[in-house]
């Protein structure tokens, strides 16, 4: 049965981790991207521009000892967290999840095993400079043997000035991905999401994105010159309908397509 929603009564943060995050997937390939550089299992988990922390609080569901810090600079994204995904948790798990207010180039908190920054958050960052700075942090911010793990987009579309929508029929929204201005001197896109209702209503430019448009090379290189020993790209492999199959692996080479995500993993 479709969920009966409209622009006055949904809420953005649910619709967004709905058509957006997948936080299973994330952390199977970074539990398995790590134990492939260590060999072990990480316990301590950072999740930079942590949002409403839906990372953090499924690293805890996973396993007895494992421990999340989620750093973000909104407080109400983050309270936001708080009453809707810590509340809904075992106590004994939520206990086992630190939110800081805080920015991520000089927030002081223990040293992670492995830090993920999903969703291309990091894109804020649009000079190199910047984007170094950000990354010798992260850098810093791990244990000796920790690993980094960044999400990246691309592809021929990536620089068209497009509003894809995807629908979300049982939920009662349809998603769109709307890419409003792209400025290929300066590679700096400015994208929104938006979402619309059965109903007709709609909630306009609900998360807005000014980011530079990073390609992969250029990430690789400022990790390797910012103190990662490795920076390895993972592809998502071909699907028998042409669509990707959701396994992602290091690659060196891979065709361009019209749109791609990709992740990039840097050991310390």
């Amino acid at each position: 049965m479709m969920i009966r929603r409209t622009a006055k009564t949904a809420d953005k943060h649910v619709l967004y981790e709905l058509s957006v995050q997948e936080p299973e997937n994330d952390l199977d390939l970074a539990e398995r991207v790590y134990h492939k550089h260590r060999g072990a299992a990480p316990r301590l988990l950072r999740e930079d521009f942590c949002g409403t922390a839906a990372l953090s609080c499924e690293w805890v569901k996973r396993n007895a000892a494992h421990r999340a810090i989620g750093v973000d600079l909104d407080p109400k994204v983050l309270e936001w967290g708080r009453r809707h995904h810590l509340a809904a948790i075992e106590p004994s798990a939520a206990e086992r999840v630190t939110l800081v207010e805080a920015n991520v180039l000089d927030v002081r908190v223990p040293k992670a095993d492995l830090t993920l920054a999903m969703n291309f958050s990091y894109w804020v960052f649009k000079t190199r400079a910047e984007l170094r700075g950000y990354l010798r942090s992260a850098h810093r911010a791990l244990k000796p043997d920790g690993v980094l793990l960044l999400d990246a987009f691309g592809g021929s579309d990536s620089q068209v000035l497009i509003a894809e929508k995807t629908e979300y029929t049982d939920e009662g929204f349809t998603y769109v991905w709307d890419q409003a201005v792209f400025n290929p001197i300066a590679n700096d896109i400015t994208c929104y999401i938006h979402f619309e209702f059965p109903d007709g209503t709609e909630l306009r430019r609900a998360f807005a994105y000014h980011w530079r448009l990073w390609s992969l090379r250029e990430i690789c290189e400022a990790l390797i010159e910012t103190g990662f020993k490795t920076a390895d790209v993972y592809w998502e492999g071909d699907g028998a309908n042409g669509d990707g199959d959701g396994i992602f692996r290091k690659r060196r080479c891979a065709k361009n397509s019209l749109g791609w995500i990709a992740y990039i993993a840097a050991a310390k």
